[in-house]
């Protein structure tokens, strides 16, 4: 019986722990009060997240990342390259404490990260070569060649989602694609239209964007799996980024010639789980 009592102490003893560790991120495991967080994002999107020489980075998901993590407490806000394929390894490892590069909320990603938001809403939408007339709709993209970016879900919602039986062309990213579109390789790039425009904005001369809306890409946050407590200051956060016209502001810098049709108020959350 004594034998027995001290085994169930010491059991009692780690639960906590051990509970603590497969559950909810709060207090020390939350990145809610950091001094200093490291914000990922795209180095090769105009408009959202582009690296500039000297190491740098400018866009709308930079401004909004760094916002985001001052309203979380952080003294310092430091920025990190991350790829559409290396997001979920980048923030498990610590590498980066939340990521904000076009992350479209999806049911098998919320399996792997925390997402707080969205932070915006975007429309799936198609780009082309200025002078192409084959394209009109995402139905007119069965047969043709459309640009598949790496651990991109956007052709998925084309080919899987809607039944285009489009052909796909791999690349490793979206400004491949463009790349590939310009020089003829590829007839289409399809994802968001916020990233679509700002290559597109670049590219005035040589690629339009069809403004035929077919679904909804809603960014999220990247947090760390579990991380409750930093998910919901996330939420708070991007509340008062729209209602004190911080969104607004930094939509209309990077986006306000676009020609795309920008939401202004506040996205619904996903809820922090």
């Amino acid at each position: 019986m004594r034998l027995a009592r001290t085994l169930a102490a010491a059991l009692t003893a780690l639960l906590p722990a051990s509970l603590a560790a497969c559950g909810t991120a709060t207090g020390a495991d939350t990145i809610a009060g950091a001094d200093a967080l490291t914000v990922g994002v795209k180095a090769d999107q105009p408009g959202l997240g582009l690296a500039e020489p000297g190491g740098t980075f400018r866009g709308f998901e930079v401004e909004a990342g760094r916002y985001i993590a001052r309203s979380l407490g952080a003294s310092r806000v430091d920025f990190k390259a991350v790829t559409s394929e290396n997001r979920e390894k980048l923030l498990d490892n610590g590498t980066v404490d939340l990521v904000l590069a076009s992350y479209s909320i999806t049911a098998d990603r919320s399996t792997k990260v925390t997402f707080g938001g969205p932070y915006y809403v975007a429309h799936q939408d198609i780009m082309v070569r200025r002078d192409e007339t084959r394209i009109a709709s995402v139905r007119d993209l069965a047969g043709r060649r459309m640009c598949q970016a790496g651990g991109s879900v956007s052709t998925e919602r084309v080919v899987g989602g809607l039944g285009v039986r489009a052909r796909l062309v791999p690349a490793p990213s979206y400004s491949a694609c463009v790349d590939m579109l310009l020089d003829g390789r590829v007839d289409a790039v399809s994802t968001g239209d916020l990233v679509l425009a700002g290559f597109a904005a670049r590219r005035r001369a040589s690629v339009r964007i069809l403004n035929a809306p077919f679904t909804e890409e809603r960014y999220g946050v990247g947090l760390r799996k579990g991380d409750i407590d930093g998910c919901e200051a996330v939420n708070k956060a991007i509340t008062r980024m729209y209602q004190d016209g911080t969104a607004s502001r930094m939509l209309a810098i990077w986006f306000g010639s676009s020609g795309v049709d920008l939401v202004h108020s506040v996205p619904e959350f996903e809820g922090c789980s």
